[in-house]
């Protein structure tokens, strides 16, 4: 892991990936002893990781980290080391850094490991807690007044293929020792699965927009049918769009709202998202995409009115590519689900063609997590609602549509503003109005579709128009009858 110098880098990183990746995949095999992994959720909550033994704290460090123990769901371990001077020195697991609480444990392994950490910074006030890593390759970040909500991956492979999908796992971690006064941390990861190993660095730097600097290098063991580059993964059980509250008392629950394209071209997309009843992947095809990303758009807290969850203020995330990313398309995946408690929304970005096995696959992008601070500059999508008149031409499926915007909010009744629907499917468009809504500024669309019996999924797209210019990003949505 060690230059002969003690330099630690990413090269050093790289060149280990690919050994690893020359080899046949082994899984490391679990250190977490069976009475751990039979631990119930609320006993696992109740060891905690004793505050006063946070990497980072005896020194002050603006940054600090916490380490979570293994148990219950998460029976894989991970090695976390400390980078100083370019030389890593890990850091040790004890039961000693915990406190058990009312959970009878025993005798916990020295040689164990953490199943993750947390980091620390001052973000809204000293000891805030900002991100975590923990499980697979997941992680997730927070900006200011935020609580968490959607997560990340450092790569997804087979993301709504049949077979199922393969979890690249982070096996080791780098921490970079941060000086007294920095403003970001770095840290480096391993990341090993049947079909590919690979190195991160990630350069975190908190804010109102938290903005996470991600650089990977792959390598493949065997070809990969879909590769998933910078992956989002979130939860939308129930909102706008289902026609549905599944008999709960919130009006709506869900960490996102919907996926937002910035597209090569200059177009912006905005896709609701839904909890479909069977699995269901969209594509959006584009050479050198500007952007993407799951954002909850819905601030209102009389949208959710959860005093606990507080959907309302779950961070948005978007992925900034750096650097050309070629010809590929942002996939979205959606999954039906019974609840809230399942991530069934998963965003990102796959390319058309991949290196040969055993050539490096390397991208580079900046993910950013936000309450409002990413918006198309013309007007959006702020709601979309769907449904039937029972007394006026019950058999059309009518969708409604509200923009907003700087321009479209100051703008009074305008007859020259026009709507542009195109369908693309089983269904026929038979009529749609625009209209100014006096009551709260916004621009209201809505349209009424007739199936046409064959019962294929229908693909709309809408935006408003001023001659020659469009007025909105634009709406996309699939209905299938």
């Amino acid at each position: 892991m060690r230059s002969a110098e003690g330099v630690f880098d990413l090269e050093v990183l790289r060149y280990r990936a690919k050994l690893l990746a020359a080899k046949p995949y082994v899984p490391r095999p679990s250190r977490v002893p069976e009475k751990l992994m039979r631990l119930t959720y609320d006993q696992h909550r109740d060891i905690r990781f004793n505050a006063a033994q946070s990497w980072g704290r005896r020194e002050g460090l603006p940054f600090q980290l916490q380490f979570f123990h293994p148990g219950f769901i998460f029976d894989k371990t991970v090695q976390v080391s400390e980078l100083r001077g370019g030389n890593e020195t890990p850091i040790a697991f004890s039961p000693q850094l915990f406190s058990y609480g009312k959970t009878e444990v025993g005798r916990v392994p020295e040689s164990m490991g953490f199943s993750g950490f947390r980091i620390l910074y001052p973000l809204n006030r000293p000891g805030d807690e900002i991100g975590a890593f923990q499980g697979a390759s997941y992680f997730r970040l927070l900006c200011q007044d935020a609580f968490y909500g959607l997560s990340a991956r450092g790569l997804a492979i087979n993301t709504g293929e049949p077979g199922g999908e393969e979890f690249p796992v982070f096996e080791e971690f780098w921490v970079e020792r941060p000086a007294a006064d920095a403003k970001e941390i770095v840290i480096y990861a391993l990341l090993d699965s049947p079909s590919v190993a690979g190195v991160y660095r990630f350069v975190i730097r908190p804010g109102a927009d938290t903005v996470t600097h991600v650089k990977a290098v792959l390598f493949a063991r065997n070809p990969i049918k879909t590769l998933g580059i910078a992956p989002l993964t979130s939860m939308f059980w129930h909102g706008e769009t289902t026609g549905s509250n599944h008999g709960d008392f919130r009006p709506e629950v869900h960490d996102s709202d919907g996926l937002l394209i910035h597209h090569s071209g200059g177009e912006w997309l905005w896709r609701p998202l839904s909890n479909p009843a069977t699995v269901r992947t969209a594509a959006f095809g584009d050479r050198n995409p500007k952007g993407f990303g799951l954002l909850q758009r819905d601030r209102k807290f009389s949208s959710y009115e959860d005093l606990e969850a507080n959907y309302h203020n779950r961070p948005s995330a978007w992925v900034e590519p750096v650097g050309a990313w070629g010809n590929g398309s942002v996939r979205l995946v959606e999954i039906p689900t019974p609840d809230e408690t399942n991530d069934n929304i998963v965003a990102f970005w796959a390319p058309d063609t991949l290196p040969a096995v055993g050539e490096p696959i390397e991208f580079e992008y900046r993910l950013h997590w936000f309450l409002d601070q990413i918006r198309p500059p013309a007007g959006v999508a702020v709601a979309t609602r769907r449904g039937h008149s029972k007394t006026h031409e019950p058999d059309l499926e009518r969708f409604v549509v509200d923009f907003d915007g700087a321009y479209l909010g100051k703008k009074g009744p305008d007859p020259l503003i026009e709507p542009v629907v195109s369908v693309e499917g089983g269904a026929k468009l038979v009529h749609a109005t625009v209209q100014k809504n006096p009551y709260n500024g916004t621009w209201r669309l809505a349209f009424a579709l007739r199936a046409d019996g064959s019962k294929k999924p229908v693909e709309l797209r809408a935006f408003l128009r001023k001659p020659p210019h469009a007025l909105t990003e634009t709406w996309t949505y699939l209905w299938e009858p």
